[in-house]
C-alpha cells in the first residue's frame, strides 16, 4: 500500500520541575510529531524528540526536513519498509526525525496486516518495568524526590550526577537510605574525568550502594578513558552519548571499553538501534533502552522495540512521565513501575 501524505506537527511540553543533567537545564521539550497516511487511509504515528546539547538537533531544525521526506517516502510502498529504511540513511545527521518516520511506517505496516508494532519486532513480551528519573538537586530536593518515587512502587531509580563528586556521592548514599531496596542507575551525561568516575564508583561501593549501571562516566570521545573507568570501577560502565549509530557501537565492542550500551532511538533512528542490538548480542555486551523527552506518543515507540525485542535489561523509559500536557496517547497501560502492551 502506497504512502500518499506525510505532516509535522510541533508540539511544546512543559516539565513539572526543572530537569538539570550535567550538560544544563531544561524546562521544556519541543517534539515533532509525524503521520504516515497510505493510500486506504491508514495512518502510522511517530514522535521525534531532541535534546541540543546531545544531538545537534532542535525541532525547529527537524520540522524543515517536511520536503525532505515527502520527496523520498511519498508513492512509495510501505510493505517494502526496508528499502524505505535504507532510503531514510540520508537523514542519519538527524536522527531523532529518522526514528520518529521509521517508526510511523511501521506503525502503518501494522495497522496494515492487523498486528501490533512489538510483534513486528519480534514478540518477545508485553510487559516492561522501567526506571524513574531524578535529575541533579540539592541534598534535600533529591532525597525528597528519591523517597516519593520509591513509595510510588519504583525499585529501579536513576539519578543524575556528573557536577561535583563529593556531593553526587552523598546524594546517591542517602537516596540508598530512603529507598532501601532500590538498586540505581547513575548517570554522569560525560560530566566526570576518568579519575574522578572511578573515585565516585568505589566511594558508593564502599557504601554498599547497589549499582547496576554507571552510564556515560565521561566525555563520549574518550574511549581510553571508558575504557579505563570500566576496568578500574566496582560498577558496570554504559555507554549512552558515545553510542548513536552502529559504528559508534561496533568502535566500543572492539576496544573493549563498555560493559553495556544504552540504544536511545531518538539517538539511532529505529534501523541502527536493530543493528546495534545485533552486535551488542554477539559481544556479549548488556543493553539498556533510555529516552530523550518523549511524550507517550514517542515513548510508545521505544515500549514497542524493546518488547518485541526482549534484548533490554534495564529500561529507561519514563520522559512522559515529567510532562505536564501528556495526554497519555498510545496502546499502553502505565501501572508505577510497569508498563502493559495492550
Amino acid at each position: 500500500m502506497k504512502i500518499t501524505s506525510i505532516s509535522f506537527k510541533k508540539t511544546l511540553y512543559s516539565y513539572f520541575e526543572p530537569f538539570t543533567i550535567s550538560l544544563g537545564s531544561h524546562e521544556e521539550q519541543e517534539n515533532v510529531e509525524v503521520c504516515v497516511k497510505l493510500k486506504n487511509g491508514i495512518e502510522g504515528y511517530g514522535e521525534a524528540s531532541s535534546l541540543f546539547v546531545i544531538s545537534g538537533e532542535t525541532a525547529a531544525m527537524l520540522e524543515k526536513l517536511h520536503q525532505t521526506v515527502e520527496d523520498i517516502l511519498i508513492g512509495k510502498d510501505v510493505e517494502s519498509y526496508a528499502n524505505l529504511f535504507h532510503d531514510l540513511q540520508t537523514l542519519r545527521a538527524t536522527p531523532a526525525i529518522k526514528a520518529a518516520i521509521e517508526f510511523a511506517i511501521v506503525d502503518a505496516f501494522c495497522k496494515q496486516f492487523n498486528m501490533k508494532p512489538y510483534q513486528f519486532f519480534g514478540g518477545s513480551k508485553n510487559t516492561l518495568e522501567t526506571d524513574k528519573t531524578v535529575g541533579i538537586e540539592n541534598l534535600e530536593n533529591t532525597i525528597k524526590k528519591v523517597k516519593r518515587i520509591y513509595d510510588e512502587g519504583f525499585r529501579k531509580i536513576k539519578i543524575k550526577v556528573g557536577r561535583d563528586v563529593k556531593n553526587d556521592i552523598e546524594r546517591v548514599v542517602k537516596s540508598k537510605e530512603v529507598s532501601p531496596q532500590a538498586s540505581f542507575i547513575v548517570d554522569a551525561n560525560q560530566g566526570f574525568t576518568p579519575k574522578e568516575a572511578v573515585e565516585f564508583a568505589k566511594a558508593l561501593y564502599a557504601e554498599k550502594v547497589d549499582v547496576v549501571i554507571f552510564e556515560q562516566p565521561v566525555n563520549r570521545y574518550n574511549i581510553e578513558g571508558m575504557r579505563f573507568v570500566r576496568f578500574n570501577s566496582p560498577y558496570p560502565v554504559a555507554a549512552d552519548e558515545s553510542v548513536f549509530t552502529k559504528y559508534d557501537a561496533l568502535k566500543l565492542v572492539r576496544e573493549d571499553a563498555v560493559d553495556f550500551i544504552n540504544i536511545k532511538l531518538m539517538k539511532s533512528g529505529l534501523s541502527d538501534a536493530m543493528s546495534i542490538v545485533h552486535i551488542a548480542q554477539a559481544a556479549n555486551i548488556g543493553l539498556m533502552i533510555g529516552c530523550m523527552g518523549e511524550s507517550s506518543i514517542g515513548i510508545r515507540q521505544s515500549i514497542h522495540f524493546a518488547a518485541g525485542t526482549g534484548a533490554f535489561l534495564y529500561h529507561d523509559l519514563d520522559s512522559h512521565l515529567s510532562l505536564k500536557e501528556e495526554s497519555f496517547r498510545g496502546d499502553f497501560v502505565q501501572d508505577g513501575p510497569f508498563i502493559i502492551l495492550e
